[in-house]
């Protein structure tokens, strides 16, 4: 699977052929570092005075450096995949067998970064339901009001969280058609790919 670089990325990535080959192996430690402990715009103004250039592109350029490595990283894409994709950039042979280093030392760690980084959602535990039907009213006497009372329970982080929800059954029954059409449209090949890619 090759990576789909946008123009913006390829612009941000362009300032890389203008540096020495050990300035592109600084950006990618710094690279790592922002996404172990946040960005640090004194390490770019550092830089920038080193290489007497902006600030600003040095950060696109360890920005764009970023976005390659976590994309493949999320993707594990193989190595010749990874050759493939930065071929597009018009690289040199040895700028390009810098970055591919720089991906295989880095990518196992960058997935670690990125898993921890994942929000901790709420799991499915057990469901209760009751329905109640009010047949009449002091005020009317025929009428006919059902309503379902579910008591969902869920798990975040080992503890249990409860909530209670109340509906018609019309409003049921469109929400468990919309939730029977998202089952279906997750066994199309596009959601295999996608789900597939995620993990």
């Amino acid at each position: 699977m090759l990576l789909d670089l946008s123009e913006e990325h390829k612009e941000h990535l362009a300032f890389l052929p203008q540096v020495d080959s050990a300035v592109v192996a600084e950006f990618g430690r710094i690279a790592v570092e922002f996404l172990r402990r946040g960005s640090n715009p004194k390490i770019y103004e550092g830089a920038a005075r080193k290489l007497s250039v902006s600030s600003d592109t040095v950060q696109h350029g360890v920005e764009g450096l970023i976005h390659l490595l976590t994309e493949s990283s999320k993707l594990m894409i193989s190595e010749l995949d990874f050759q493939d994709s930065i071929f597009v950039l018009g690289f040199s042979e040895e700028l390009n067998k810098l970055l591919l280093q720089l991906y295989l030392d880095n990518r196992k760690e960058i997935r670690t970064i990125l898993s921890e980084l994942a929000p901790d959602l709420p799991s499915y535990h057990s469901l209760e339901w009751r329905l109640d039907v009010q047949l009449a009213s002091r005020s009317l006497r025929q009428q006919m009001k059902p309503s379902v009372t579910i008591k969902l329970h869920l798990n975040q982080n080992g503890d249990h969280n409860t909530q209670v929800l109340q509906t018609d059954p019309a409003t049921l029954l469109h929400l468990v058609q919309q939730l029977e059409q998202a089952l279906e449209e997750m066994k199309t090949n596009h959601c295999r790919r996608v789900v597939r890619n995620i993990k």
